[in-house]
């Protein structure tokens, strides 16, 4: 499967990336890919996208990753919504959070409904 992304290249602190089409298995790092479509620099903002060869390698099939998605969208190369990248939170400290929180309402839950249950075989 043909896959569009970044090519990491530059310096240490300096990254400079460049939007190619690769193959899915190739390495992220490797330097492997079919053809060079533009370029993004994150220290300048500079950006640089070939539209026309864009619009070819998604005809055929090629799947942009999710960053790359969003920059196509902001440079107007497709239209659609963008995609959220950032990492998710871990589960572990959602996990642990969400637990304490609904514990002691489930234990309020359960003892209230005790109660009337207790109450009701009193009365006969």
């Amino acid at each position: 499967m043909l896959v569009i992304r970044f090519l990491r290249r530059g310096k240490k602190n300096q990254p400079f990336f460049r939007i190619v089409v690769t193959d899915k298995r190739n390495p992220p790092q490797g330097g492997r890919f079919l053809e060079i479509l533009g370029f993004y620099n994150p220290l300048t903002k500079e950006k640089k996208v070939k539209t026309e060869r864009v619009k070819y390698w998604l005809s055929v099939g090629a799947q942009p990753s999710d960053t790359v998605y969003n920059l196509l969208i902001s440079e107007g190369v497709i239209k659609g919504k963008k995609l959220p990248v950032h990492s998710k939170a871990k589960k572990g400290k959602e996990g642990s959070a969400s637990d304490s929180v609904s514990a002691p309402a489930d234990k309020k839950a359960t003892a209230s409904e005790e109660k009337p249950a207790e109450k009701k075989e009193e009365k006969p």
